[in-house]
């Protein structure tokens, strides 16, 4: 069974928003802000992580070697690298295509993780992911953190979907309704943390992982990318997060490549030339130390 467009381009929309967004007021917010955790991080504890798929570690298909959808654990994410460098109990809950929206409620429209546009199934009706659970993300999380009380970080990389989804369901392509979009995306942001910190009455760190530029010598793609980071970041400042810089590390990461985050290694390798736009291993491994650091402080 083929994987459906939405969960393949999960970035592509958000450089869309470049033109919409030429006027719009960026917060004066900078990505490296970070808000001390009232509970530290510690080696043993567990790790819950939500998102869509470049938390999940999605690989396009036509990738070397070809991805096996049916075992997730085939497939790795910054989360499980965060995992790995700290000794934390991992449970990815991200699924591809999930929108903010889609992450909080059933039966609303996603990108691909539970139905794809102009109706049908989407990736979680035909593929497992990481972990098994009915209902939402957000219905998990908040099951998995009650009876989880050892869990000292969450991670939340979410709002790329929106865009696309805006994108692929609008006749003017979203460029009309960038104000709306961003604003769903803020609402929903703030319904998540808040229900994470009061709801689960979750104690320990909350890091929100800020998305990559496509390619950091295209001015349109970074503008695009610092928006919704920028909306991101503004939404969940008020519930005690740290803001991990996946946008600035991938730069850093790119530097030497000309901003080119295909040439230097951080995007998916097509097998027929090219680059795709989820994380490579490399690009990935990059996400997660952004993370690392921002737990360290």
């Amino acid at each position: 069974m083929g994987i459906h467009s939405g969960s393949v381009r999960v970035l592509a929309g958000v450089t869309l928003l470049a033109v919409a967004v030429s006027g719009f007021a960026v917060p004066a917010l900078s990505a490296r802000h970070q808000v001390p955790a009232v509970e530290v991080v510690t080696r043993g504890s567990y790790y819950l992580a939500l998102g869509d798929s470049v938390t999940y570690g999605f690989r396009d298909p036509s990738t070397t070697p070809p991805p096996d959808y049916f075992h997730p654990s085939s497939f790795t994410g910054y989360p499980e690298d965060v995992g790995a460098a700290l000794g934390l109990h991992v449970a990815n809950a991200a699924c591809p295509g999930e929108t903010s929206l889609s992450l909080i409620y059933s039966g609303v429209q996603s990108n691909d993780c539970e139905n794809v546009p102009g109706g049908g199934p989407g990736y979680r009706s035909s593929y497992p992911l990481h972990v098994r659970y009915p209902g939402t993300q957000l219905q998990y999380a908040l099951k998995y953190l009650r009876t989880h009380p050892q869990t000292r970080l969450v991670t939340l990389m979410i709002g790329a979907n929106d865009v696309l989804l805006c994108q692929n369901t609008t006749t003017d392509q979203c460029a009309s309704e960038t104000g709306s979009v961003t604003a769903q995306i803020s609402t929903d942001v703030g319904v998540i943390l808040k229900s994470i910190r009061h709801g689960a009455r979750y104690l320990g760190q909350i890091v929100i992982e800020n998305y990559y530029s496509i390619d950091y010598s295209n001015a349109a793609d970074n503008t695009a990318s610092q928006v919704l980071n920028s909306t991101i970041d503004t939404a969940a400042l008020p519930y005690s997060v740290t803001i991990a810089d996946g946008y600035g590390a991938f730069e850093a990461a790119a530097a030497q490549s000309g901003g080119n985050t295909c040439t230097a290694g951080l995007l998916t390798q097509l097998s027929g030339g090219g680059c795709g736009v989820h994380p490579s291993v490399a690009g990935q491994a990059v996400l997660a130390l952004a993370v690392e650091q921002a737990i360290k402080g």
